[in-house]
C-alpha cells in the first residue's frame, strides 16, 4: 500500500510537479524526503512512467521538462527489489506503447533544444531495449523526419539518436548506406557547427560498428570533412565541441586504424599540431595525443603502421616529452609529512598525461624506435639550465624503461643511463634528485640485474649520498625506495659489497629521520634482508631490538603505517636469518600479532594487510613449529577472506554520490558501472593468498581448516557468496584459489600417509570429489592465461599425489580433464593464429615480428603446461590413457612437430610430450616407434636450440633403454649424434650444459643396453662417458647418471677397469657435493665403493688432486657419507671420521 506522501503525489499532476521541484532542491533534507517518495513511486512502474511522460510533455517549467526526460531515461533500467527485469519490461503493454509514441512526438514538438536533446537520450535508451527485439517500426521514420527538415535543432536531435543507436540500426540501414553517407556529407558542409559535430558523431559511430571493408570504404570521403570540422571548431575557440570530435577520432583509431591510412598524413600532422599548441586547453592537447598513442597501440589491426610513418617517432616523442614540463616546484611538495601526502603537488594535467603516454608509446613502438628518438634529446636536456628539462629527462627514463628494456639493457645504453642518473642524483634542485631516484628505481626493476651488475660502482655510492640529504626528506625517502628496487633484482655477488654501509645508513635514518623517511627506510631494510638472506645474520642482533622498539611504541594514529612497516620488516628479517636465529623473538612477535588482531582497528588502518602477510612469512620461517600459532592467525584471516566488497551496479549515466571516494573502484561494463570497495577487495585478496601460504607450508598441520577453506574456494555455505575460483572481479583471488586446491588435498593426503587419527582414504576421496568438478569447470572457462597455467599446475599436482588414483579417480573425470586440456589448447591456437595473421599486413616489420614472438610465449607456456599435466596422467595410468593422449597429440601437438611454420620452442614442447608418452606407455613405444624415431634424431641434431636438443636426446635415451630391440638398427646413428654433441667445443657453455648432460645420460644407456653392437663392447664410449662426469647442469639427470655409474662399479663392469682412478675421482666429487648430485641412499652405496677402491689408488695423481682440492664443507659432506649418514646441511656436518676416504682427504688437505 502506498504511503500517504506518495498518495498525495499521485492524486494530481500538480503535486507530482511539486515532487519534481523538490527532487532538484538544494535543501538536503527536503530533497532526501522527495527521493524516498520517488523510490516508492518506482515500485509502481506504469504510474511512474505516465507521470514522468506527462510532466515532460506539459510542464511549463523548462528545467522540470528536462529533469523528467533525464529521470525517464534512468528509470527504464531500474530494477525493483525482488524483480528480475528492468522497469521498462515491467510496464504494461499499453504504457509501453504510450511511452514509445509520446517520446517520438516530444522529439519533434519540444521547443527547447536542451530538453529535446534529453528526450533524444531517452529515445536512444528505449531503442537499445527494443529496436532489435521486439522492434520499433515508428522510430526511423521520425528520425528521418528530423533529418529532412531545415530546422538545425531537429537535425541535431535526429543525428544524436542515430549516433547513439548506431550499434542497433546500422545493419538494417546497409541498403541505404550510400544515401546516409551523402546526407552526412551534406550536414558536414553546413555552417552550423552543432550540426557538423552531430554528423561527425554519426559517421564515427557507423565506422565503429561496421566490419566490412567495402562498407567502411564508403565513409572514406568523409574523413577530410571531419578533420576540417575539427579545425574549424578549434579556430572558433569551441574547444568543448572539438574535444567531442577528438573522442570520435580516438574511437576510430582504436577500432579501425587501417581505415585512417588513406588520410594518415594530414590527420597525424593536424593532431601533432594540436598536441604541440600551448594556446589550447590541456584537455584538448591530451585528446589529440591520445589519438596518436592509440594509433601506435593498434598493433593487432595495423602492425608497424606508425613506425613506418616518416619521422613520427621523433616528433611524437618530443611532443610528449614537452608534456613533462607542466610541473612547478610547489613548496607543499617539500613538506614530506607522509609518503603520499603532497607527492603530486605542482604536477599539471599534461605532466600526468605525458607520463602515461610515454609508457604506452615505449611498449607499442618498441625500444629501437623510441630510444632512437630519445637519445640525443635526453642528452641535450640533461645539460639544460632549466631544471624542468633535467627533471623531464629522468621521469621519461622511468616511464620508457619497461617498453624499451631490451634495447636499454645493451651495455652502451646502460653506461649512458647511469651517467644521466648520476648527474641527476647530484643535481642542485631537489625535485631533480627525486626524479633521479625515480628513474633509478624503475630501471633497477626493468633493466635489472644488468644495470646493477654493470654500473653499481657509480650508482650505489651516489644513491647512498642522497640518503644523507636530511634537508629534503622526500628525496631521502625516495632514495630508500630505489634501494628496494636495487636489492630486489641484484645479482648475489653485488649486494654483499654494500651491506655494511647500506644497513648502517638505513639504521641511522630509522632513528633520526622524519616519519616519511623512517617508513622508506623500513621498507628498504626489509628488502635488503630478503635479498641478502643468511648474510643478514650478522646484523640481526643490532637490527631486531630497534625494530621491536618501533613495533611496541608506534601506537599513535599518525604512525600506524610505520608500525605496519616495522612488522613487515621483522617478518622478512626472520625469513632471511632462519628459524634457528629468529626462534627466540618469534614468540614475542606472535603475541604482538595476536594483540593487534584482537584490538579494534579503524577502517582506514593499513595494519591488517601487513598483519596477514607477516603471519604467513613467520609460518614460512618457522615451518611446522608455527603450528601452535595457527589458532591465533586463522580466525581474522578467514574473516578477511570472507569479506564482501559491496559490489553495486549503476547506470553509466548515473551521477555517483561518492564518485570522489578514492576507495571506490568504478569499472565500466557495457552501459553499466560496476562499483566496489578496492580496499576491501585487496584485503580479501591478501587473505586468500596467505591461506595458500599456510596450507602449502604446514601441509598436514593445516588439516583443521581444510574443509572451511575448501568451501570458500568451490562452494561457500553462505547464500549469495561467489566461490573464490569464480571470483571474476579480482585475478589474484582466482589465482590464489587455484593454488590452494592442491595444497588442501595434500594436507589430507599427508594426514593419511602419517596415520593422523581421523583421516581416512574416504576423507581424501571426499575432498577430491569436491575439488575436481569445479577445477575442470574453471579450466575450461578461465579467461586469464596465467591463471589457466596455475590451474594446469594444480591438475598435475593433484594427479601425482592421489594415493590410489585408479580407485579414487573416475574414468569420466579423466575424460573431462582431457576435454578441458583440448579447450585450453584450442583457445591458445586461435589467439596464436590471430596474431600470425598480422604478418600479412604491408607495414609488418622485424620489430613487430619480435613483439609477436614475445606475445606467443604465453601460448607456448600453455602448451607446455598442458603437456606436463598429460605427463602426470601418463605416469599414473600408463597405457590406460594412451587413447586420450593420442587424440590430443594428433590434433594439437603433431602439427607442432610436422609443420614448417612452427618455432623450435613449439617443437620442443611437443617432443617433451612424446618423451612422456614413450617413457610411461609401453604400448606407445611399440605403436609409434617408427614415427617418433626420425623426429627425435632430427631434434638431437639441432645445433641452434639447446632445449629442443635436450628433449630429443632424452627421448632417445628412453627408447635406447626401454625399447632396445626396436632401437638396435639405429645405434650407429645415435652413437654418432651423441659423440658429436659431447665433443662440440661449446658443449659445456651455460646454454648447452643441460642438453649435454642429457646426452651423457643417453650415452650411458647406450653403453648399458647395446654394448654388444658397439665397437670394443663400448669401452671407448665408456671412457668418454666417465670424462664427462660429474654432471652439474641438469641435477635430475645427474642423479640418474651417477647412480648408473655406481651400479656399473658394483657390478664390476670390465669396461671401467682401465678407468678406476678416474671413476674414484668422480665419486669423490659427487659425494663432496652432498645430496646435490646424487640421491642420499645412492650416495651411501657410492661411499662404500669409494672406500673399497681408495687403498689401491690413493697415490694416483688424479685422485690425490681431487682430494687435495676439497673445501672444508665438501670434506664434511664426504665424512658424513662414509660414516653411514646422509648429509643434510653442509654447515652442520661433522668432518671427523676414521674412514679411509675421509682420512685421505684430510691428509691431502694438510
Amino acid at each position: 500500500m502506498a504511503s500517504p506522501q506518495l498518495q498525495a503525489v499521485i492524486t494530481s499532476p500538480e503535486n507530482f510537479e511539486t515532487l519534481i521541484d523538490t527532487l532538484q532542491s538544494q535543501d538536503n533534507t527536503a530533497r532526501n524526503a522527495a527521493e524516498t517518495v520517488f523510490d516508492e513511486l518506482k515500485r509502481m512502474p506504469d504510474t511512474c512512467v505516465q507521470f514522468l511522460l506527462n510532466s515532460m510533455r506539459t510542464s511549463k517549467n523548462t528545467q522540470n521538462r528536462m529533469f523528467c526526460a533525464i529521470m525517464l531515461r534512468k528509470v527504464l533500467y531500474f530494477v525493483n527489489e525482488g524483480d528480475s527485469v528492468v522497469l521498462y519490461k515491467a510496464l504494461s503493454q499499453g504504457v509501453q506503447a504510450t511511452l514509445c509514441n509520446e517520446v517520438l512526438i516530444a522529439l519533434t514538438s519540444e521547443t527547447e533544444q536542451s530538453v529535446g536533446m534529453k528526450i533524444a537520450d531517452a529515445i536512444a535508451e528505449i531503442g537499445r531495449l527494443i529496436y532489435e527485439e521486439p522492434g520499433w517500426a515508428e522510430l526511423m521514420p521520425v528520425v528521418t523526419q528530423c533529418l529532412s527538415t531545415p530546422n538545425t535543432n531537429m537535425n541535431i536531435r535526429g543525428l544524436h539518436v542515430l549516433s547513439e543507436l548506431a550499434l542497433h540500426v546500422a545493419q538494417s540501414l546497409v541498403p541505404q548506406i550510400d544515401l546516409i553517407v551523402s546526407m552526412l556529407g551534406t550536414f558536414l558542409s553546413k555552417e552550423d557547427m552543432g550540426v557538423q559535430v552531430a554528423a561527425v558523431k554519426v559517421a564515427a559511430s557507423f565506422i565503429e560498428v561496421f566490419e566490412d571493408a567495402s562498407l567502411l570504404e564508403k565513409f572514406a570521403p568523409l574523413l577530410s570533412m571531419m578533420l576540417q570540422c575539427l579545425g574549424a571548431l578549434l579556430s572558433a575557440g569551441e574547444e568543448s565541441s572539438a574535444q567531442e570530435i577528438l573522442e570520435m577520432f580516438i574511437i576510430i583509431a582504436e577500432t579501425h586504424p587501417r581505415f585512417l591510412k588513406r588520410c594518415l598524413e594530414p590527420l597525424v600532422s593536424a593532431m601533432l599540431s594540436v598536441t604541440n599548441n600551448a594556446e589550447l586547453e590541456p584537455g584538448t592537447r591530451q585528446l589529440s595525443a591520445e589519438f596518436l598513442v592509440s594509433l601506435c597501440e593498434a598493433r593487432e589491426k595495423a602492425p608497424g603502421m606508425m613506425r613506418k610513418f616518416p619521422s613520427f617517432s621523433n616528433v611524437l616523442f618530443a611532443a610528449l616529452l614537452n608534456f613533462l614540463l607542466d610541473i612547478e616546484d610547489d613548496p607543499e611538495w617539500h613538506r614530506g609529512d607522509g609518503l603520499d601526502s603532497n607527492e603530486d603537488a605542482g604536477e599539471g594535467d599534461l605532466y600526468v598525461a605525458g607520463q602515461e603516454y610515454l609508457d604506452r608509446v615505449a611498449i607499442s613502438l618498441g625500444g629501437t624506435a623510441v630510444m632512437g628518438a630519445a637519445s640525443s634529446v635526453l642528452s641535450a636536456w640533461s645539460r639544460d639550465e632549466d631544471w624542468k628539462k633535467r627533471h623531464a629527462v629522468l621521469i621519461c627514463l622511468a616511464q620508457i624503461a619497461e617498453g624499451c628494456s631490451k634495447v636499454m639493457s645493451q651495455k652502451v645504453y646502460l653506461a649512458m643511463l647511469a651517467t644521466l642518473c648520476q648527474q641527476g642524483l647530484s643535481d642542485p634542485v631537489s625535485k631533480v634528485r627525486w626524479a633521479a631516484c625515480q628513474a633509478l628505481g624503475q630501471m633497477f626493476t626493468d633493466l635489472g640485474p644488468s644495470l646493477q651488475s654493470q654500473e653499481h660502482t657509480r650508482l650505489v655510492p651516489s644513491l647512498l649520498n642522497v640518503m644523507d640529504d636530511a634537508q629534503e626528506p622526500r628525496v631521502q625517502a625516495h632514495a630508500c625506495a630505489a634501494v628496494v628496487n636495487f636489492s630486489e633484482s641484484v645479482e648475489g655477488d653485488v649486494l654483499p659489497l654494500y651491506l655494511d654501509t647500506l644497513i648502517q645508513k638505513l639504521l641511522i635514518l630509522l632513528q633520526h629521520g622524519q616519519k616519511i623517511v623512517q617508513e622508506g627506510a623500513l621498507t628498504a631494510l626489509a628488502s635488503v634482508a630478503d635479498s641478502s638472506q643468511e648474510l643478514f645474520v650478522r646484523y640481526y642482533d643490532t637490527v631486531m631490538p630497534l625494530l621491536s622498539h618501533i613495533l611496541r611504541n608506534a601506537g599513535a594514529k599518525e604512525v600506524r603505517l610505520l608500525r605496519a612497516k616495522a612488522l613487515e620488516c621483522i617478518s622478512l628479517v626472520g625469513m632471511a636469518v632462519g628459524k634457528e636465529k629468529f626462534r627466540v623473538d618469534a614468540n614475542e612477535v606472535m603475541s604482538y600479532l595476536q594483540h593487534l588482531q584482537q584490538s579494534e582497528m579503524d577502517t582506514d588502518d593499513p595494519t591488517m594487510g601487513y598483519v596477514l602477510q607477516a603471519g604467513a612469512r613467520l609460518c614460512k620461517c618457522l615451518g611446522q613449529e608455527f603450528f601452535p600459532y595457527l589458532a591465533i592467525v586463522m580466525p581474522p584471516l578467514l574473516k578477511s577472506a570472507m569479506l564482501d566488497p559491496d559490489v553495486q551496479v549503476h547506470d553509466a549515466n548515473d551521477d555517483l554520490d561518492d564518485a570522489d571516494d578514492q576507495d571506490l573502484e568504478v569499472v565500466p561494463v557495457g552501459n553499466k558501472l560496476l562499483c566496489y570497495r578496492s580496499s576491501v577487495l585487496e584485503e580479501k585478496a591478501t587473505a586468500i593468498s596467505m591461506l595458500s601460504c599456510y596450507a602449502d607450508e604446514l601441509k598436514e598441520g593445516f588439516l583443521p581448516y581444510v574443509q572451511q577453506v575448501l568451501s570458500l574456494c568451490v562452494s561457500p555455505t553462505e547464500p549469495n557468496v561467489t566461490p573464490l575460483l569464480r571470483f571474476f572481479l579480482h585475478e589474484d583471488i582466482r589465482r590464489s584459489a587455484a593454488q590452494l586446491l592442491p595444497s588442501l588435498l595434500r594436507s589430507a593426503v599427508m594426514g593419511l600417509e602419517k596415520n593422523i587419527p581421523g583421516v581416512t582414504a574416504a576423507d581424501v576421496s571426499a575432498i577430491l570429489n569436491l575439488i575436481w568438478p569445479p577445477l575442470m569447470e574453471a579450466l575450461g572457462r578461465e579467461p586469464d592465461e596465467e591463471i589457466t597455467a596455475t590451474l594446469l599446475d594444480g591438475v598435475a599436482e593433484i594427479v601425482e599425489m592421489i594415493p590410489d588414483a585408479k580407485v579414487m579417480v573416475e574414468q569420466k573425470w579423466i575424460e573431462e580433464a582431457f576435454n578441458a586440456f583440448d579447450t585450453v589448447l584450442k583457445k591458445a591456437e586461435e589467439r596464436r593464429k590471430e596474431r600470425l595473421s598480422r604478418q600479412a599486413a604491408e607495414d609488418f616489420d622485424e620489430e613487430e615480428r619480435a613483439a609477436l614472438e614475445e606475445e606467443n610465449e604465453v601460448e607456448e607456456e600453455l602448451f607446455d603446461q598442458v603437456a606436463s599435466a598429460i605427463g602426470a596422467f601418463l605416469k599414473r595410468w600408463n597405457d590406460d590413457v594412451l587413447p586420450l593422449v593420442e587424440k590430443i597429440l594428433a590434433s594439437r601437438y603433431a602439427p607442432l612437430l610436422l609443420s614448417t611454420g612452427t618455432s623450435e620452442e613449439e617443437r620442443r614442447i611437443a617432443i617433451c610430450l612424446v618423451d612422456d608418452m614413450l617413457e610411461h606407455s609401453p604400448l606407445a613405444r611399440v605403436k609409434h616407434f617408427a614415427t617418433v624415431m626420425p623426429v627425435l634424431l632430427e631434434g638431437a641434431a639441432n645445433s641452434r636450440h639447446s632445449d629442443l636438443r635436450q628433449c630429443a636426446v632424452y627421448g632417445l635415451g628412453v627408447l635406447v633403454s626401454k625399447a632396445p630391440e626396436l632401437t638396435r638398427p639405429y645405434v650407429p646413428k645415435i652413437q654418432e649424434l651423441l659423440t658429436a654433441i659431447i665433443s662440440a667445443p661449446n658443449a659445456r657453455d651455460e646454454d648447452n650444459e643441460m642438453a649435454t648432460d642429457n646426452t651423457v645420460g643417453c650415452l650411458g644407456k647406450l653403453i648399458e643396453f647395446h654394448g654388444e653392437v658397439l665397437p670394443e663392447n663400448g669401452a671407448g664410449l665408456a671412457n668418454m662417458w666417465i670424462k664427462c662426469m660429474p654432471l652439474k647442469g641438469d641435477l635430475l639427470e645427474a642423479a640418474v647418471v651417477h647412480e648408473q655409474l655406481v651400479r656399473f662399479v658394483e657390478a664390476g663392469d670390465n669396461r671401467l677397469a682401465p678407468l678406476v682412478a678416474e671413476v674414484l675421482a668422480v665419486l669423490v666429487k659427487v659425494l663432496a657435493a652432498g645430496t646435490k648430485l646424487i640421491d642420499g641412499p645412492v650416495g651411501l652405496r657410492a661411499a662404500q665403493v669409494a672406500n673399497s677402491l681408495l687403498p689401491a689408488h690413493q697415490a694416483n695423481p688424479v685422485v690425490s688432486a681431487v682430494l687435495a682440492g676439497l673445501t672444508p664443507a665438501e670434506n664434511a659432506n664426504l665424512a658424513t657419507y662414509v660414516s653411514g649418514s646422509i648429509p643434510i646441511d653442509s654447515s652442520s656436518n661433522s668432518a671427523a671420521s676414521s674412514s679411509s676416504v675421509a682420512a685421505a682427504a684430510a691428509s691431502s688437505n694438510k
